[in-house]
C-alpha cells in the first residue's frame, strides 16, 4: 500500500513537514538497498573492492543519523480536548 498525504499541502503544517522528512527517509533507504546491494553483487563477481566495507558502513550510519533526526523532528501530539 502506498503511502499518500490526503489533504492540501501545506508545507506550514507540522505534520505535513513531518511526513514529508518520512517520505524522504524512505527514499534514502531505498537508495541505501539499491546501491549497495548492487554494489556489494558486482562486487562478488569481479575483484574485490576493498573500501567498500567503509563505504557502506559509513552510509549506514549516515542513514541512522537521518532516522534520528526524523524521529526526534516529529511533531508532538496535541492534548485532547475534554468532552
Amino acid at each position: 500500500m502506498p503511502i499518500r498525504w490526503y489533504g492540501p499541502a501545506n508545507p506550514e503544517d507540522p505534520t505535513y513537514r513531518h511526513f514529508a522528512r518520512i517520505v524522504n527517509l524512505c527514499l534514502h533507504g531505498g537508495a541505501f538497498a539499491a546501491i549497495n546491494s548492487g554494489l556489494w553483487f558486482v562486487q562478488g563477481l569481479r575483484h574485490p573492492w576493498s573500501h567498500l566495507d567503509w563505504f557502506t558502513g559509513t552510509w549506514a550510519v549516515l542513514l541512522v543519523v537521518h532516522l534520528a533526526v526524523v524521529v526526534g523532528l516529529r511533531p508532538q501530539p496535541e492534548p485532547q480536548r475534554p468532552s
